[in-house]
């Protein structure tokens, strides 16, 4: 079993974070929401408290199925995202709520709103050399705010993801493109996206404009919930 914790009241919202962190990366979000919703987090498979899960995506989003209430509201952020849209497809939700995420995370031919190859394999590359290091400097890059970065660097350093989740994860990022499931989820879904983001390019809000998905920009970079001006 994945490692969850669930707190607050109201209707369930369940958080999925993003490759290579943990769910208390979402520590401040659930602070913020857990008097309006029963919040679950989950570390994803090998990471933060989670055991490793060796495979696909299918068998990753099989145990994280077994956590999420039936009619949950599914929030995911980056990996988390791409993750949320394949579960979309597997089981009954109230709403899909994106952050900083995309159904195809790489470009390639004939996708061009995701990360460049060039910027994705030099950030995969450094975590590989030293993971921790790698992801201090990513979040110390996303906010001003000096005690809540220092509050990312201590999870971080705590929860490191393993280095067979870091390449399930790898594998997942470069190989998945969800964009005819995402196409065929039928339920309300919205993507919140930051102008400043370098890995999900505030241009593909083009995109889910064509896909009946309520869409928010706010000035930030790859971690928009981070901002006091972020909303559920």
């Amino acid at each position: 079993m994945l490692w969850n914790r669930t707190v607050g009241k109201g209707p369930n919202l369940v958080l999925l974070h993003g490759w290579a962190f943990n769910s208390e990366i979402f520590h401040e979000l659930v602070s913020k929401y857990q008097n309006d919703y029963c919040i679950t987090v989950i570390d994803l498979p090998g990471h933060g408290r989670s055991p490793d899960i060796e495979g696909s995506i299918e068998d990753w989003c099989k145990e994280i199925i077994r956590i999420i209430p039936e009619k949950s509201i599914l929030l995911g952020w980056s990996l988390g995202g791409l993750l949320s849209i394949f579960i979309a497809n597997q089981m009954k939700l109230k709403e899909l709520i994106l952050v900083a995420a995309s159904p195809c995370l790489v470009n390639n031919d004939n996708w061009d709103f995701g990360i460049s190859h060039e910027v994705f394999d030099q950030f995969a590359h450094n975590l590989k050399v030293d993971s921790t290091k790698a992801l201090k400097r990513f979040v110390s890059l996303q906010s001003k705010d000096k005690s809540q970065i220092q509050e990312l660097h201590n999870s971080i350093q705590k929860y490191p993801a393993s280095e067979s989740a870091l390449n399930n994860g790898l594998e997942i990022i470069t190989n998945c493109d969800l964009r005819k499931n995402y196409r065929e989820i039928n339920i309300p879904k919205k993507c919140i996206l930051g102008k400043l983001d370098t890995l999900v390019p505030v241009k593909i809000q083009h995109w889910y404009s064509e896909t009946e998905t309520e869409i928010q920009v706010l000035k930030s970079g790859h971690l928009p919930f981070l901002e006091n001006s972020f909303q559920i």
